[in-house]
């Protein structure tokens, strides 16, 4: 009930639960310990939300209920899961009439490269393409790591595959994906982005009095950088001073999301840091830029006209929404899959520029690093450039959702796929 709440609160259009018949089906977990983030870790992956991640096994029993309810009573149940609850659904394989397909989030780039060097690389692939591809060290918990093989484990099960991407932003890759080798013959289906892609300001929406919006509104176009990390990360006190000099010193405007990473229970009542800035900087700073302590509007801050860039953490569905927006990107990868997002966001497409590369991933970012990512993305030629492929990019998106659109021709195929009659 926890993270339904959660999600319900965060969605980009709180009306789409109405408007599109979604109902929600809340099952209970016992009770876990939740530690808070731990901002001084050496591993950046969010190791304390791994006792919420063990607690999904114990949805086994109540899904396979619902799954049984609910097969009495439709010709066909379809069942279209996270490529991690594979346990979770597996019960599904004793119905006539159920058909599973995973959902991939990650990047298919990232999903590829994980399954082909997991298949011992099955094929050749163009040494170009793993020239700037940084190892999995670092990248996730042990712990998580155990959890990510016993899942994938349950794939074998599963009528097909559907990816968080779309043709104009990852053919290549998806061909790639689409091989015998790694597909085993089984259908896959691009439905990305699912992010709405025509984001208008001031438009109806749950966030249009956002004090960060009417802040916006006050400059000039590509003129603001956006700051912020997601919801995983959690930065040292002496990288938050870092951060907050280098975005002073690089003199661009900026909206700084800092908050820590969530927690496994986002309304749990205890004690959360406060984190510090450096004494008198945000009103040093008040002209601009601005500093948010909690949850923000991403993709509409995004879609603002006067965002020019975005610092980020890497993570797909923000690499997506800010393509989407036509936003380029400062690559700042954390863990997980954020280390190969970053090379396909600033080598192959070419619509970012490296804050922090992953072989030093230890080290603090600079104030000197930050300020000199800043200025590349925002003031310079390159930075431009950049910038108008990534408006490139975005026009190919909103061609791509519109009818007869590569996407929507994706979702099409999907739909008449699982609402076929044998």
């Amino acid at each position: 009930m926890t993270h339904s709440h959660q999600a319900k609160l965060r969605v980009h259009d709180p009306f789409s639960f109405i408007n599109n018949n979604i109902h929600f089906h809340e099952l209970s977990t016992p009770f876990y310990k939740s530690p808070p983030p731990n901002p001084n870790s050496s591993i950046k992956f969010p190791s304390h939300l791994q006792p919420s991640f063990e607690s999904s096994s114990h949805l086994r029993k109540p899904f396979a209920k619902l799954l049984h309810v609910l097969s009495s009573k439709a010709q066909r149940v379809v069942i279209i899961h996270d490529s991690l609850m594979g346990s979770v659904v597996q019960d599904f394989v004793h119905l006539k009439n159920a058909e599973a397909y995973a959902f991939h989030s990650v990047s298919a780039f990232t999903l590829f490269l994980f399954m082909w060097e997991n298949l011992a690389k099955p094929f050749d692939i163009d040494a170009k393409m793993l020239k700037d591809v940084p190892s999995l060290d670092g990248c996730f918990s042990p712990e998580f790591e155990k959890f990510i093989k016993r899942e994938y484990h349950y794939m074998k099960f599963n009528s097909g595959r559907i990816y968080n991407t779309c043709r104009v932003i990852e053919g290549p890759f998806l061909d790639l994906l689409s091989k015998e080798q790694i597909s085993n013959n089984k259908k896959q289906w691009a439905l990305g982005p699912f992010n709405p892609v025509l984001v208008q300001h001031g438009t109806k929406s749950c966030h249009k009095h956002h004090k960060c919006l009417t802040w916006l509104d006050k400059h000039e176009t590509n003129s603001v950088i956006f700051v912020s990390f997601g919801t995983t990360t959690s930065f040292s006190d002496e990288q938050i001073e870092e951060i907050a000099n280098g975005l002073e010193r690089s003199e661009q405007k900026f909206v700084w999301v800092l908050r820590d990473a969530d927690k496994g229970n986002v309304f749990a009542k205890d004690q959360s840091r406060k984190i510090e800035l450096p004494k008198g900087f945000e009103e040093r700073v008040k002209d601009k830029g601005i500093v948010l302590r909690d949850w923000a509007p991403q993709l509409e801050i995004l879609a603002h006209s006067s965002v020019g860039g975005f610092m980020s953490h890497c993570g797909w569905n923000s690499c997506v929404e800010s393509i989407s927006m036509g936003v380029p990107i400062a690559a700042w990868p954390m863990h997980s899959d954020q280390p190969r997002n970053a090379v396909l966001i600033t080598k192959i497409l070419k619509v970012g520029v490296v804050v922090k590369d992953w072989t030093h991933r230890h080290e603090v970012v600079t104030r000197g690093m930050v300020q000199a990512a800043m200025e590349k993305l925002m003031v310079s030629k390159e930075g431009e450039q950049m910038r108008n492929r990534a408006m490139d990019l975005s026009a190919a998106l909103k061609k791509s959702v519109a009818e007869g659109g590569i996407k929507s021709m994706e979702l099409d195929s999907f739909i008449s796929h699982i609402t076929r009659q044998t």
